[in-house]
């Protein structure tokens, strides 16, 4: 059976910067849990980074820009933390090579997980298209990479894999 890999603050775990979660409830990720085809993951949190932290956002560009060396990920203060979301990218790809994981949910908007949109980096709540780190190293390497808006989706792609 084919696992999926699921953000954390998605499964109700309090891990998000601000120590809230993200918590989304749907029959699909009931009935994906009640299978055990989920692997949980927050790529922040399990790099070692505290709960609460200061809210961190990419700065000129996205996630592939981290990767490319042309954008970092900086704390609302001004800290480089762009070394933590490249770590906790690395072991998100390393859960999915363990488990053999093709599908991901992860959480859009977050500088880590976002596959469709980050904030800017401005701080200013202004979004843009883009992906997170830990998406964009994910889907370098081969992983479908979903948000929480379309777990559906991710359902399909699964449901196909599992033929």
């Amino acid at each position: 059976m084919e696992k999926v890999l699921i953000s954390a603050c998605l499964l109700g775990k309090q891990v998000r910067y601000d120590g809230n979660a993200l918590s989304v409830s749907t029959n699909i990720l009931d009935q994906w849990i009640a299978s055990g085809r989920v692997i949980s993951i927050c790529p922040e949190v399990d790099v070692g980074m505290r709960i609460p932290r200061p809210p961190a956002e990419i700065s000129q560009g996205d996630g592939y820009g981290v990767w490319a060396g042309t954008a970092s990920v900086v704390e609302s203060a001004g800290l480089d933390v762009t070394a933590y979301f490249k770590n906790g990218a690395r072991m998100a790809l390393a859960l999915c090579r363990k488990y053999a994981i093709n599908v991901a949910v992860l959480t859009d908007y977050s500088p880590s997980c976002a596959s469709s949109a980050i904030y800017d980096g401005s701080f200013t709540g202004s979004k843009i298209d883009g992906v997170g780190v830990t998406a964009a190293l994910l889907k370098k390497s081969g992983v479908e990479v979903f948000n929480q808006h379309n777990i559906e989706e991710a359902n399909q792609v699964l449901q196909r894999m599992s033929r």
